[in-house]
C-alpha cells in the first residue's frame, strides 16, 4: 500500500503506539495515509478504537506473528 509517512512504534506497549500515531497525523495533510507499525498485541483493539472515536480511517491492517501494520488514512477535516 502507498503511505505519506511511516511511524515505527515496534518495541512499545500501550499508550506510545497511539501517541507515535497522534504525532504522526499531526504531520501529514488531511486525506494522507500514515503507516504504523506496532508489535503490542494490544495495538490491534486501541487502532480500531482510536480510529473510530477520531474519524480517521483505517484502511489496512497486515498481520506478521508478531508484527502488525496499519495503514490509517487521516480524516479530511
Amino acid at each position: 500500500m502507498v503511505f505519506d509517512k511511516e511511524v515505527d512504534a515496534t518495541g512499545l506497549n500501550c499508550p506510545l503506539p497511539i501517541l507515535r500515531c497522534k504525532k504522526g497525523l499531526s504531520e501529514i495533510e488531511a486525506t494522507q495515509v500514515l503507516k504504523v507499525t506496532s508489535t503490542d498485541p494490544g495495538s490491534v483493539k486501541d487502532f480500531n478504537a482510536f480510529c473510530v472515536q477520531t474519524g480517521h480511517e483505517l484502511l489496512q491492517l497486515d498481520t506478521d506473528d508478531t508484527i502488525f501494520t496499519f495503514y490509517i488514512k487521516k480524516r479530511s477535516s
